[in-house]
């Protein structure tokens, strides 16, 4: 009789404990899956040890050369630190040479062709670095340098000063010759656009300066806040907070508003400096806050360059593509053509300016705690920015216009502060 009585309760007791327990299990596997999945992605993601490995034996056995080779390969004063990868074959880590900070870049793996959905810089010959070939004389090198110069930037009657300007920086130990090694490397870095508008860009305040390079890895100037706004949590706990919430958590965490507004001044600066610049304009094709930082003094600095790339290369590269609709006529997330629907081909001429996406970033950044007396006027620059057309007519007099507006009206009101 005694079971009896006590045998409902007991049940109930067993049912919530193997329930409890069931659940219990279910979060440890699910979440165990997820961290086990995360944690795939990251080593496919982070592949610096092999990115050395690659450089150092062509290194140890003579193809290339560099500044930076010695410190990577033989004392290993150059390290890597926190990975910022987001694609395995462009290697990006937080680095330290010599006790300075830095940023550390390494392209990874070939491609045969050219993939206008990820890529506009072959991988094969950087890889390889077969060129240029033993015997090759330094007027050789030069020739070839120049007509790769020609082929991205176009006919410009500058260019031999940008060959010297290149094998300036080519010569690392700077004992004013130009070995083959330092040719190789050099050549493979030529290959991509980033090197390329960092050697263009190499006095202006914004773009970071190269402290060395070894093969196709190249060593950057640190920035301290890699983002241009937002808060960085460990991977584990980003997996557990919804987009949304995300997005809305970013924007708490920014500089106060005078600190945005030097920030937002730097990059209408940034967009002046790749706006017809000395060797042709620049078409920012990705716009996207991860690839802006600063520094402590809230001086805008690029993070990432990478989706940077001379006018001229685009529109060849995209003419006559074949397309079904817009869609198929884009290159990074920012770079737009139209698809002309009679001859089923891309147009060569991209949509958007640098201006109009630069404003489109910045829009809700600056808005948001904008002071009272300028937000009207603020808004509506932003937005007069945001609708501009590379196809109106007048539509460099227009940009160099709204500019110069956004940048007078912003320095105005933060020119008597501390943040200025």
């Amino acid at each position: 009789v005694g079971v009896s009585l006590c045998w409902p309760g007991w049940a109930r007791f067993s049912y919530v404990r193997m329930k409890y327990l069931f659940f219990s299990w279910l979060a440890v596997f699910v979440g165990s899956w997820i961290i086990y999945v995360q944690y795939s992605t990251y080593t496919e993601l982070c592949r610096g040890k092999d990115c050395k490995k690659i450089i150092c034996d062509k290194y140890k056995t003579g193809v290339i050369d560099g500044p930076a080779c010695n410190s990577l390969c033989v004392t290993e004063t150059l390290y890597f630190g926190k990975c910022l990868s987001t694609k395995p074959n462009n290697q990006m880590y937080l680095g330290i040479w010599d006790n300075l900070p830095g940023v550390v870049k390494c392209q990874m793996e070939q491609a045969l062709h050219l993939d206008f959905g990820t890529e506009l810089e072959p991988r094969k010959e950087i890889v390889l670095f077969d060129k240029p070939t033993r015997g090759t004389t330094v007027q050789k090198f030069k020739e070839m340098v120049y007509s790769l110069f020609k082929a991205k930037l176009g006919d410009q009657g500058n260019l031999s000063e940008l060959v010297n300007l290149i094998l300036t920086v080519a010569d690392g130990d700077k004992d004013g010759q130009v070995s083959l090694g330092e040719a190789k490397s050099a050549w493979a870095l030529l290959q991509l656009n980033e090197f390329l508008l960092m050697v263009i860009l190499q006095d202006k305040e914004h773009t970071p300066k190269l402290m060395g390079f070894c093969g196709d890895l190249y060593v950057m100037e640190s920035v301290e806040y890699t983002s241009l706004y937002g808060i960085s949590l460990p991977w584990v706990i980003e997996l557990f907070i919804p987009s949304g919430f995300r997005r809305s958590m970013d924007q708490l965490f920014t500089p106060s508003w005078p600190r945005k507004a030097k920030i937002a001044i730097g990059l209408l600066e940034f967009v002046e400096d790749v706006f017809h610049g000395p060797y042709g304009n620049f078409l920012m094709c990705d716009t996207s806050a991860r690839n802006l930082g600063y520094n402590d003094k809230y001086d805008l600095k690029m993070v990432d360059m990478r989706k940077i790339v001379p006018e001229t290369n685009l529109k060849e590269l995209i003419k006559d593509r074949h397309c079904e609709s817009d869609l198929d006529c884009v290159y990074g997330t920012d770079c737009r053509t139209s698809c002309d629907q009679s001859t089923m081909k891309c147009t060569s001429e991209v949509i958007q300016p640098n201006l109009a996406k630069a404003c489109q970033l910045l829009k809700d950044y600056l808005l948001r705690g904008a002071p009272s007396e300028i937000r009207e006027e603020l808004e509506k620059q932003l937005y007069s920015c945001i609708a501009l057309k590379v196809t109106a007519n007048q539509m460099e007099m227009e940009h160099s216009l709204i500019l110069n507006n956004l940048k007078t009206l912003l320095w105005k009101k933060i020119s008597y502060t501390n943040d200025s």
